[in-house]
């Protein structure tokens, strides 16, 4: 079977995937893959598929509650199969969770686990500036949020840290990486920023 087209991936993340934060991190993950994609002359829509679909599952079936056997990504991971898509991308989606057990060999496996805690770590610290927009995040705040280990405690700095090792590239670079590619895309991603307030029309020229 082909790849699936990005619509097919979307319907599919729609189909089983409610919270909009969620959904926005995929969209996230998947302008970071093909970034990275871009930049090391890999299949640009593999990889961008990848990153769309690789929490869908998420939702339905969260990480430890049953085994790793019966949860997500291995849940995601069975459906996908089912449908035919490409090996390697369900290889990779099942990678990017250190407690399946399956090692990252493939640059895309290795990729999707490098990508995938720093696009969280970038959206909270967009989302705390006063504009909300991710414009106003540079690598220097990035770095900084990453030792304030008060600040989103969910984010997995070491496998940001060793995501960026596995890729080879320096760890300032890859956040600007990823940083530049979620500008780029910061209005589907929701972190365009507030909207400026109306304008108020000066006393006497109303």
């Amino acid at each position: 079977m082909p790849l699936p087209s990005r619509s097919d991936a979307l319907a599919l993340v729609h189909e089983w995937t409610a919270s909009e934060s969620l959904r926005k991190h995929m969209l996230s993950v998947e302008c970071a893959m093909r970034a990275y994609a871009t930049r090391l002359g890999e299949d640009v829509e593999l990889w961008g598929i990848t990153g769309l679909v690789h929490d869908f599952d998420y939702e339905r079936y969260p990480n430890a509650s049953l085994g790793a056997d019966v949860e997500h990504p291995a849940e995601g991971v069975r459906v996908l199969r089912a449908a035919g898509w490409p090996e390697e991308l369900c290889e990779a989606v099942l990678g990017h969770a250190e407690y399946t057990g399956v090692p990252r060999v493939t640059l895309l496996a290795k990729a999707l686990f490098a990508v995938d805690e720093l696009t969280g770590l970038i959206t909270a610290s967009a989302l705390v500036k006063p504009s909300r927009a991710v414009a106003d995040v540079d690598v220097a705040g990035v770095r900084k949020k990453m030792k304030d280990k008060a600040f989103a405690r969910g984010v997995n700095r070491d496998d940001i840290i060793q995501g960026a090792a596995a890729l080879d590239v320096p760890l300032d670079e890859h956040i600007g990486i990823v940083l530049q590619a979620m500008q780029a895309d910061a209005v589907p991603l929701g972190l365009a920023g507030l909207a400026p307030p109306p304008s108020t029309p000066p006393v006497g020229d109303a």
